[in-house]
């Protein structure tokens, strides 16, 4: 569907970095070793800006630039399986199960606001690829967007995209975890652990209320030792409708996702992190062998609280809280 990494590494000179094809049933990422991290980052550590130099496609030529105004009605589609598990533009790695999408000629990474506009949803979204290249099309998402805003079954969709500002910098979280052998299952990425907040959201003005201290957590056994960034948690007022008792589950309600984690200890610091939003308990589940433990929150008794109550969490710092409609 599109010329993604191939095309724009080698604009930006990393042409010898090339990411193996997919094999079915096997992984897609390096079954030999990691890249280098500076592979991916300036001196200062920040994302590739390689990905902002002129590139041509098919040929036509596209000038990416800084857009603080864009806001703009097209044609999106969505797109899964063919690029999952590899690198995107930018070096991040695609995971159709999480929220993301690719543009042509936004900064990458940077968060836009996306509405379909057959239905009214909307959502934000984490850019960090290049795309599309069909027609008129404005903007690719990834299939767990596409299931959001409700055309993953359609294909396309009327949208508007509007940009909000530049998204921050990976964290832990959002790097694979390993790199496996061609011979063993496919890697299960995981959803991101909450980033510094590089941006105000600004959709999001909760009304005023004791700010709360925020407090250091300690680092986790096993993992690389890091200091939770110190800032004051935003004040917020609680859901205009009652969270139901702790433990209760619903798969036949309205529920939001604030994150999917490989570890118990970063589930319980994102419950802790999510506990003035509201309720927020940890699901254990299996995927491929492998268990993730997600953080979610609710049951809400209809899709306009469940809106309310992943915008909150998004303003605690999980921009990629996803509703999970009932079954």
């Amino acid at each position: 569907m599109r010329t993604l990494t191939a095309l724009l590494l080698a604009t930006a000179g990393l042409a010898a970095c090339a990411t193996p094809m997919p094999t079915k049933n096997g992984p897609t990422l390096s079954s030999k070793s990691p890249p280098s991290d500076r592979a991916w980052k300036d001196k200062d550590g920040n994302p590739l800006r390689g990905t902002m130099k002129p590139y041509k496609v098919r040929g036509v030529w596209y000038y990416p630039a800084e857009q603080p105004n864009y806001d703009q009605t097209g044609i999106g589609s969505w797109y899964g399986e063919q690029f999952h598990n590899r690198y995107t533009a930018n070096g991040e790695v695609f995971d159709m199960d999480l929220p993301s999408a690719a543009h042509k000629t936004l900064p990458l990474p940077s968060i836009v606001e996306v509405k379909n506009l057959d239905n009214g949803r909307s959502m934000r979204v984490r850019v960090n690829d290049r795309g599309p290249f069909i027609g008129d099309r404005i903007i690719d998402l990834s299939k767990a967007a596409a299931d959001e805003l409700g055309f993953k079954n359609a294909g396309v969709a009327r949208v508007r995209v509007r940009y909000v500002g530049p998204a921050g910098k990976p964290t832990p979280f959002d790097q694979p975890k390993r790199y496996v052998k061609a011979s063993e299952p496919r890697p299960v990425m995981v959803a991101a652990a909450p980033p510094p907040p590089a941006f105000e959201p600004a959709p999001y003005v909760p009304p005023a209320r004791t700010p709360v201290q925020s407090a250091s957590l300690p680092p986790i056994g096993g993992a690389p030792a890091y200091s939770t960034p110190s800032y004051s948690a935003p004040s917020y007022s609680a859901p205009s409708y009652t969270l139901p008792v702790a433990g209760a589950r619903a798969s036949n309600a309205y529920r939001v996702q604030a994150g999917a984690f490989s570890s118990r200890a970063n589930a319980e610091r994102a419950v802790q992190l999510l506990s003035e939003a509201g309720l927020a308990v940890i699901e254990p589940t299996d995927r491929g062998g492998i268990t993730l433990y997600r953080v979610v929150m609710g049951p809400a008794p209809d899709e306009s609280a469940a809106l309310e109550l992943r915008d909150a969490a998004a303003a605690f710092g999980f921009p990629d809280a996803t509703v999970l409609r009932p079954f």
